[in-house]
């Protein structure tokens, strides 16, 4: 039997969302409860520049039914991105070493420090039984030619209790010889691999799209960035970089996909990254529609308590 497949975007506030998506006027504590009326999955983003406070991450809660997912994307500090201390909390940002440039450096202390706050917030997630999988997206930088997998480790025992997925950005990783020692990696550690829908180009930023990998049956990941290959390699912002617009072709071609991968996992998480105005919460309904989904008709607002 295959597994359960759920539908949603990265992010639910993005400005193209709030402009052509949402009700006109729609007070911004109300969007999350009108996008739960549409998906039953997203992605936070948000998290991979700061932590966010507990209080938020409880409004969070409370806005969504209760067979609601998170997926968490983890802060960028554990990502091998070039982190500013100004994006750790006040209290890290006293403690943590710089370099002339102001960025942090991941020494294990700071790591664990982080780590700690960061599941503090996201625990009230769970505790209410609506936390998917932690995401993990690694820098283009964590390359096969100047870093190992094993520096992966810390961080995944770390995270021993939870599920995470892990999102390269190098594709160095996922080409010739690599791709299975990539793989076995994975399988090894039970960490998620993340299979992306991305723009047909041999960039080393830009991974490859005809790899439909399942390392863990707990879980199936799927993102989906848009086939506009200048602006992925080019954009200067998120909305230029994934900036496509899938037609029903592809549409369908994604919804064979996704079928695919849940023969293998109980669950498989498909997530439109396409965020350039509202690309990805029509395109996230058409799957759901391609995928015989029950999409409701026009919402009505739901009020936060």
């Amino acid at each position: 039997m295959s597994g359960k497949i759920f539908v949603g975007t990265a992010s639910w506030s993005d400005p193209g969302f709030v402009e052509r998506w949402y009700p006109k006027k729609l007070p911004a504590g109300e969007r999350l409860g009108w996008y739960a009326q549409h998906f039953e999955l997203v992605e936070v983003n948000s998290t991979f520049y700061s932590v966010p406070e507990p209080r938020m991450v409880e409004r969070w809660c409370a806005a969504t039914p209760d067979d609601f997912t998170f997926d968490v994307k983890m802060h960028q500090l554990f990502s091998f991105h070039s982190t500013p201390a100004k994006l750790l909390p006040p209290e890290l940002q006293k403690r943590a070493e710089t370099d002339a440039k102001g960025n942090v450096k991941p020494t294990p202390d700071v790591q664990k420090a982080l780590l700690k706050t960061f599941l503090r917030s996201i625990s009230i997630v769970r505790d209410a039984g609506k936390l998917g999988l932690l995401l993990l997206q690694l820098s283009p930088a964590f390359s096969p030619r100047k870093h190992e997998l094993g520096e992966l480790e810390p961080l995944i025992r770390m995270l021993s209790g939870y599920d995470l997925a892990i999102e390269f950005r190098n594709r160095n990783w996922a080409v010739g010889d690599q791709l299975e020692s990539t793989i076995h990696f994975l399988r090894e550690h039970r960490a998620i691999f993340v299979n992306v829908d991305a723009p047909a180009s041999d960039h080393f930023t830009v991974m490859p799209s005809d790899i439909d990998k399942v390392t863990n049956s707990r879980a199936a990941y799927l993102r989906l960035h848009g086939r506009n290959a200048k602006a992925y390699i080019s954009g200067k912002t998120v909305a230029a970089r994934f900036d496509y617009d899938y037609n029903d072709q592809e549409i369908a071609e994604v919804a064979e996909r996704s079928k695919k991968l849940a023969q293998k996992a109980r669950e498989t998480h498909a997530i439109f990254n396409n965020n350039n105005l509202d690309y990805a919460p029509r395109a996230a309904l058409r799957l759901r529609k391609a995928l015989g989904q029950i999409v409701s008709g026009p919402a009505q607002t739901l009020e936060l308590f």
